[in-house]
């Protein structure tokens, strides 16, 4: 499939308590259960680190998965050179179809990491504390993301977890399925 030929998806990416961004991704395949996309370089001010370990970096390549009525999205993160790091959830509320190629989602601040070892933790608990703490997140929202990202925890550390589309969309692929070098 020719990089004309994919469509694009706007992703409205609400964080409280007012930013508000919009993600430009390649559609890569789609099925009732998820949708694929991907950001070919990830444009990022400072890179993403995660215990001492650069894991995403400026030009970065991701691939995201959206799960219709999830209360995350997954990324597979890679460093600049394709070098796959790990995978990334951000607890959020469940996307909201504007149309076929527009949705719009909360950040809830909580998010997962499970490097390429398989060692799962949740990262960015001050901050979702701080949410709390400023009200930027009501009781309902937070306790949502709390249950949330200690039900990815567990089903990670148990091995069920992420599902199986994850593994099978690897940058090889999805660098194949668009075109892209």
């Amino acid at each position: 499939m020719g990089d004309n030929a994919i469509p694009n998806v706007h992703i409205h990416y609400h964080r409280p308590p007012g930013r508000k961004e919009i993600f430009v991704q390649r559609l890569v395949h789609q099925t009732p259960d998820a949708v694929i996309t991907f950001l070919a370089r990830t444009p990022l001010s400072r890179p993403v680190v995660v215990d001492g370990e650069v894991v995403l970096e400026d030009g970065s390549p991701a691939i995201w998965f959206t799960f219709p009525g999830a209360w995350h999205d997954i990324g597979r993160f890679h460093r600049a050179d394709g070098t796959f790091t790990g995978i990334y959830a951000n607890i959020l509320t469940p996307v909201r179809w504007l149309d076929s190629r527009t949705w719009e989602t909360t950040d809830l601040f909580l998010d997962l990491w499970i490097d390429p070892q398989g060692n799962a933790t949740v990262l960015d608990e001050e901050e979702w504390q701080e949410a709390i703490d400023r009200g930027w997140l009501n009781e309902e929202l937070a306790r949502a993301a709390r249950d949330e990202a200690l039900r990815l925890l567990h089903l990670a550390r148990d091995g069920a977890w992420p599902p199986p589309v994850v593994q099978e969309w690897t940058l090889e692929r999805v660098r194949e399925e668009v075109g892209w070098p």
